[in-house]
């Protein structure tokens, strides 16, 4: 099995998010959260977490039609704590599942 790679660059991540070097730098100045790696030439390098942010800052801004960077770095914010509230649903639920097929062993 092949080893995925630590660092993309920007071509491989124009090609993977659809997202245009112009826009990339842009965004980089935006969000805080976007820095790719340069080398010494200035190329940049970005991680596959870098690549999911592009996504997800193109997704709102073409599918929620959130255009504003502020509007943008909010949604962003509400997406992560809605994130968090679902994983930790979620650890609720895999432990009451436990409870449940303890109980059920103790009643058969």
């Amino acid at each position: 099995m092949a080893e995925e790679k630590i660092y993309y660059s920007l071509r491989e991540t124009i090609a993977e998010t659809g997202v245009p070097a112009p826009t990339l730098r842009y965004w980089e100045k935006q969000f805080e959260q976007l820095s790719p790696r340069k080398d010494g030439h200035g190329n940049r390098y970005y991680t596959r977490e870098e690549q999911e942010l592009i996504k997800r800052i193109k997704y709102i801004r073409d599918e929620l039609k959130i255009t504003r960077i502020e509007a943008i770095r909010k949604e962003l914010i509400a997406n992560d704590k809605h994130s968090d509230e679902r994983q930790a649903a979620l650890e609720i639920l895999l432990r009451v599942r436990e409870e449940l097929c303890a109980i059920r062993k103790m009643i058969r």
